[in-house]
């Protein structure tokens, strides 16, 4: 019997192999994170992170991770000892609590679930541009909901039979929030499929969508530890829905997408109350402040719920003034939906917020 012949020597070629790929994988444009350079000088206020840094348990927790015992095994794959302390501290069941790789993960794991090759997603925009990205992946359709002008939900909701509708609240970029009322009624007119809450910020505002829990059987939220808890960098975050759907939602994730060391820092950071509360009340000060001094300085403030705030400048380009502010080596987040542009400007120290404003200060004098 012959050998099949020895394979070739010579490497692929790059376009064979991308010939392989999907068509609409080729052809979508991916979700772009927001610059980070790894420069001390630089004052990164364009992703959203907390200018603090995390409790001081969540740094004794991590120690006492650190052990060969620990880290030659496998986390537990349901993250057990944080869902406890999550349903302490939520009053709730551990069984209410899907952990994740950070919000996002949790968010691809819904979509992945619930939305069928040829299905349709919604969301309101101008909003949180990943979900776009989400259903193109999933090979389904992105539909685009219009905020109102002041940034509601139009009612008659237009996406009624979506697969799958996500509402950021607080949204971003815009940092507004929908009240209880309209949130409960876009979750019946969308039943029996999901709404899911996306409240990444929610730790900023007056108010969250958890008391929404028990009377929307099909309402589902999720949670980041990445801004309020100041661990973007151990990639953590939480979802929560009725026990019967967490079932099903296990089943989609992977087996064990939160590391021992993230598992630690989420429920040490959960623990500490007084610190959370702590920073969340300067966070929220200082966010005040600044919408204040940039007012004075022209821009058109939009009312923030979360550590970030969305500003037009009254008579300068959103883009130009993100350019001269990355040229003094300050970050902003530019942000352009097919034509309504702004300025996400995170919410930093004051000290920090005090070097934004007298930089402004001079770019618009020039």
């Amino acid at each position: 019997m012959s050998l099949p012949p020895a394979p070739s020597s010579e490497p692929s070629s790059p376009l064979t192999v991308l010939s392989a790929l999907r068509p609409d994988i080729r052809a979508m444009q991916g979700y772009v994170p927001g610059e980070q350079r790894n420069n001390p000088n630089v004052l990164k206020l364009n992703t959203n992170e907390n200018p603090y840094p995390p409790s001081p348990r969540v740094f004794e927790a991590i120690r006492e991770t650190l052990t060969a015992e620990k880290l030659r095994k496998y986390p537990p794959p349901l993250g057990d000892n944080f869902r406890h302390t999550a349903a302490r501290i939520f009053q709730l069941e551990p069984d209410w609590f899907l952990i994740g790789n950070g919000s996002d993960d949790l968010l691809t794991i819904l979509t992945r679930a619930f939305v069928p090759a040829g299905g349709y997603l919604a969301a309101p925009m101008p909003g949180y541009l990943l979900y776009r990205t989400l259903a193109e992946i999933q090979g389904a359709r992105f539909v685009p909901v219009p905020f109102t002008t002041d940034w509601q939900l139009p009612d008659p909701w237009p996406a009624p039979h979506a697969h799958l509708t996500f509402l950021a609240n607080p949204n971003s970029p815009s940092g507004t929030v929908v009240q209880p009322q309209a949130i409960r009624r876009l979750a019946e007119t969308l039943a029996p499929a999901p709404l899911v809450l996306d409240e990444a910020y929610a730790d900023f505002a007056d108010w969250n969508g958890l008391a929404l829990l028990p009377h929307l059987p099909n309402l589902i939220i999720t949670r980041s530890l990445s801004k309020s808890y100041s661990l973007a960098g151990i990639r953590f975050g939480f979802a929560i829905a009725r026990p019967e759907l967490i079932r099903e939602l296990i089943k989609v994730k992977d087996s064990y997408n939160c590391d021992v060391l993230s598992l630690a820092a989420a429920s040490a950071a959960l623990e500490d109350r007084e610190y959370f509360e702590q920073i969340r009340g300067r966070i929220r000060a200082t966010r005040q402040r600044l919408t204040h001094a940039l007012a004075n300085l022209g821009f058109d403030v939009t009312p923030s719920h979360a550590n970030f705030l969305w500003c037009r400048h009254r008579d300068r380009p959103a883009g130009t003034i993100a350019q001269e502010l990355a040229s003094r080596n300050i970050l902003v987040r530019y942000m352009n939906y097919d034509g309504y542009d702004g300025l996400r400007i995170s919410i930093g120290t004051d000290v920090e917020m005090d070097r934004l404003v007298e930089t402004l200060e001079l770019i618009l004098q020039s």
